[in-house]
């Protein structure tokens, strides 16, 4: 029995990692045990995604009555604290500390903002839903600042938590990190939507306290385990301020001279709206337009969070390869060009393949552009001011997305009503030329991206060299 085992040890050793695709991400310096500690902040941001976006969505329209645009306000207030995520990096850059630390009081104050929000946030939605004595704007006012204080404890503890892990990641292993905590994040949300739902599928108002108290829990628990002796002491580089220290401006100035950052970031704006229009669409395209199940428009979910891994992975071996990122993230729109038209198809056609290939081809494009800016950002930024690179990229990033994803919904509300009352002629006239109408703005906005993104391909300063030496992993907002 102990020769069988020693057999298939050395047969395991020996599978090419070519067939593992993150198992090359783990190096001396950042072995497995610390890396899968260190992801767990992005499994607490994943929980807060899921309950913001998902869960609590739904439990404030359908089981407490909350009227749904109370809800849209609600979930929005969050998305403000997103373009101080530049600022948030900057700081952690900065921070001068007699305890020798910069990111690990970020992390801390962004989970404890987190948690504070989270414990809160069930009592204040009760107070919301009119299911109480005391006054209705006590409930505006608490659920405000329970969606505040999750937003400000979110867009902290993961611009801080991923500069972090820019400190400490090799550079010769960093793609490969990047792709397993963008894994990680979506292994979190999938896990954390299933674990949510079958919580509350019997509902009640204990069992909502119970379960959003108990995430705030978890966001502890998961956040000191992923800090617990990741960042070490360095009292020298942190004591107090200096007189040549730039500020934020003089820094962003110098960032800025790095590289072309004004045309990148309106290349990374236009394309995570082009990719984020359709995120509150989809399902309900799926449902209304072809009929689909409750079940199957659920299962879209995972088509498109499968495409998107399928992204990162090939993104990851393509980085790695030296392949130019600005020409990686120029591929991630031209699979895009390709799954709307597939997607607007589909409605013509009645295929629900046709549907589901374009949904497939979203996440693929969507992974491949986001690694791929991501990656042209931190090749941009000197080692000091990684924090800083990576708060711009979540700042244009968080903002575009929010602001695309209301907007997509206003657009297909108005131009379905439109269709719906015969204002835009017997031509437009069916359910889905709202949904349609937003789908051809988004291939719009592709094509603006790949105008602005093609100027940048292929630039010499992006060779092979800079990207396996200058790679940063504080790279993903969410």
């Amino acid at each position: 029995m102990s020769q069988l085992g020693d057999k298939l040890a050395n047969v395991w050793v020996n599978i090419s990692p070519r067939f593992l695709p993150f198992a090359d991400a783990v190096t001396a310096e950042l072995p497995l045990g610390r890396l899968l500690r260190l992801s767990l902040f992005q499994v607490s941001v994943a929980m807060a995604l899921v309950l913001l976006n998902g869960t609590l969505n739904r439990v404030m329209i359908v089981e407490l009555g909350v009227p749904t645009a109370v809800v849209a306000i609600a979930v929005s207030l969050p998305l403000l604290f997103a373009p101080l995520r530049a600022l948030i990096g900057f700081k952690s850059d900065t921070h001068k500390s007699a305890l020798g630390w910069k990111r690990a009081p970020f992390i801390w104050f962004g989970s404890l903002l987190q948690f504070g929000g989270l414990a809160i946030m069930p009592f204040a939605l009760l107070v919301l839903s009119g299911d109480t004595t005391g006054p209705l704007w006590i409930g505006y006012l608490a659920a405000s600042l329970a969606f505040l204080l999750v937003g400000a404890g979110l867009h902290t503890t993961q611009t801080a938590g991923l500069a972090l892990a820019t400190d400490i990641a090799p550079p010769q292993s960093r793609p490969r990190v990047v792709a397993f905590l963008y894994v990680m994040l979506l292994a979190g949300m999938v896990a954390s939507s299933l674990v949510f739902g079958w919580l509350l599928s019997s509902f009640s108002q204990l069992r909502l306290i119970q379960v959003v108290q108990g995430a705030a829990a978890a966001t502890m628990i998961f956040n000191v385990i992923a800090l617990w002796k990741q960042e070490a002491r360095n009292p020298a580089q942190t004591r107090g301020q200096q007189a040549g220290d730039p500020g934020f401006l003089e820094s962003w100035r110098a960032l800025a001279s790095d590289g072309p950052w004004p045309r990148l970031l309106v290349a990374i704006g236009l394309g995570t709206a082009a990719f984020s229009m359709q995120d509150i669409l989809l399902e309900p395209y799926g449902g209304e337009i072809l009929h689909l199940s409750v079940g199957q428009t659920t299962a879209l979910t995972g088509i498109l969070a499968g495409g998107t891994l399928i992204g990162f992975i090939l993104a990851a071996r393509a980085l790695t390869s030296g392949v130019d990122p600005f020409r990686l993230a120029a591929l991630g729109i031209l699979a895009g060009l390709a799954a709307f038209p597939a997607v607007i198809l589909s409605a013509s056609l009645e295929s629900v393949h046709v549907f589901r290939f374009g949904t497939l081809m979203i996440g693929v494009g969507s992974g491949l552009f986001s690694v791929g800016t991501l990656t042209a950002a931190m090749n941009m930024s000197r080692g000091s001011r990684n924090g800083l690179a990576l708060g711009v990229w979540g700042a244009v990033q968080a903002s575009a997305a929010g602001c695309a994803i209301a907007l997509g919904g206003i657009i297909r509300d108005v131009v379905g009503n439109l269709a719906a009352t015969g204002r835009l002629g017997e031509g437009l006239s069916g359910g889905a030329v709202g949904y349609t109408t937003v789908y051809h703005i988004e291939i719009v906005l592709l094509f603006a991206t790949l105008i602005a993104i093609g100027p940048l391909v292929g630039q010499e300063r992006m060779n092979k060299s800079r990207i396996s030496g200058n790679f940063g992993l504080a790279d993903f907002p969410g």
